[in-house]
């Protein structure tokens, strides 16, 4: 077969499989940034809370904590993710002949800002929270945190 004939059919596949990696990759970036309703938030929220409270045997008032925690969360969540999908902020930085950087600061400030404010509040719950735990469950969550995502299912 001919160099160029090989070569050509070679860039042909890469670029089909780049483009088709793209093409996917891109496909799971748009249901990552998708705005959840109050109600999915709520929904997983609650989730999260029962499948740790069986996890860790939590008894009533230690599933309140949790369920408090869950609560901060999800409020500083609703504050960080409030103003849009960040795709379309950073397509409007870049919509332009030049780079909107001044846009750009102003929206990762305030992104920095909302995450600065949401810190006492996390924190104070969490430590309510795990201060609340019995030494065999802290020492369950810090083995289920040691292990990444994978900890938290098996």
């Amino acid at each position: 077969m001919k160099t160029w004939l090989k070569r050509t059919l070679i860039g042909a596949f890469g670029a089909t499989v780049l483009l088709g990696g793209m093409a996917a990759c891109a496909h799971r970036e748009h249901h990552r940034w998708h705005a959840m309703s109050d109600a999915d938030v709520a929904q997983l929220s609650e989730r999260v809370v029962d499948k740790f409270s069986s996890k860790l045997d939590l008894d009533a008032a230690q599933k309140a904590k949790l369920t408090a925690l869950a609560g901060v969360v999800r409020d500083q969540r609703k504050k960080f993710v409030d103003g849009g999908d960040p795709r379309a902020q950073w397509a409007g930085f870049v919509s332009g002949a030049t780079f909107d950087r001044a846009g750009a600061r102003a929206w990762i400030d305030g992104k920095t800002g909302a995450m600065q404010g949401a810190t006492a509040p996390v924190v104070e719950a969490f430590g309510e929270f795990y201060d609340s735990l019995r030494p065999a469950q802290q020492a369950q969550l810090r083995e289920m945190m040691a292990r990444g995502r994978r900890g938290w299912h098996g």
